[in-house]
């Protein structure tokens, strides 16, 4: 039997965790407790509301990652979402897996607690609980991975997402993913994002966005919304985006690794 991958050993753990997870609340309850959650922030309009010649930024609060290890010694999510808000991100994405990036759920309610942007619940939803938890702790967009779900269950999250009036972000890698995203219901909630590094090797080509999102495009039509996802360092990473129509973006690690993520996406965008 071959190793599994990192991938392979997450899902397998989200499976455990959400077994726990049912021992501690009902599926139920947790339906009841959705009920109650505040309004949602429109985190896809955020995006389409963007002006004409801008790019949006979708700024991720993350910790640290299985590849890299800690990436931010200082971590604090308050001062990182108001950081990030101040300097003109679009939204937020906020890492709440605990075993591999060392996230939190709590991280997910402070960081919205402190701004007014829409945030993104990062993490690997494999069961519907994972989407009732995530509209309880305040997600305005949840993150389904082409990679992690077979057709049936990609289908019935994003329909249960849907209906508690979340966004969801639909990851993407390769050709195969998207022909397989392609069969979800085309919906004003769907945010293509398509990320730039390979899943087997860990290779970065942002070749990948420029290809996709054409073939996006031809199927969804002009207006579908596409974000570009892993390295995206500088102005010239955006300005060959922008040249094939892709204005949106998920970037992480190149703030978080600095010393102010808000400072470092202010650079960012004034050097655009």
């Amino acid at each position: 039997m071959s190793t599994p991958t990192i991938l392979q050993k997450i899902v397998a753990t989200k499976h455990q965790e959400i077994a726990h997870a049912r021992t501690q609340i009902s599926l139920d309850e947790l339906k009841q407790k959705a009920k109650s959650a505040p309004a949602v922030r429109g985190f896809a309009n955020a995006l389409r509301e963007v002006e004409q010649g801008k790019i949006g930024v979708i700024s991720e609060i993350k910790k640290a990652s299985p590849s890299k290890g800690v990436i931010c010694q200082n971590f604090d999510p308050i001062a990182t979402a108001q950081g990030y808000e101040s300097a003109g991100a679009t939204c937020l994405s906020v890492l709440t897996d605990r075993e591999y990036f060392l996230g939190h759920d709590d991280y997910l309610i402070q960081a919205k607690n402190a701004c007014n942007l829409p945030a993104l619940r990062k993490d690997f939803m494999v069961d519907e609980y994972h989407i009732y938890e995530s509209r309880t702790l305040g997600a305005d967009c949840i993150l389904l991975i082409m990679a992690c779900l077979d057709d049936e269950t990609v289908a019935h999250l994003h329909k249960v997402a849907i209906e508690l009036g979340m966004d969801v972000l639909i990851e993407i890698h390769d050709e195969q993913e998207l022909a397989r995203a392609l069969k979800l219901p085309k919906s004003t909630h769907n945010i293509y994002g398509i990320n730039n590094r390979n899943l087997n090797t860990f290779d970065v080509d942002l070749n990948t966005s420029i290809r996709l999102a054409k073939t996006l495009r031809e199927n969804v039509g002009d207006d579908a919304l596409i974000v570009s996802e892993s390295g995206i360092h500088g102005a010239d990473d955006v300005h060959l985006m922008q040249s094939h129509g892709i204005h949106h973006f998920l970037i992480g690690e190149q703030f978080m690794k600095t010393d102010n993520a808000g400072l470092a996406l202010e650079k960012l965008l004034k050097s655009i």
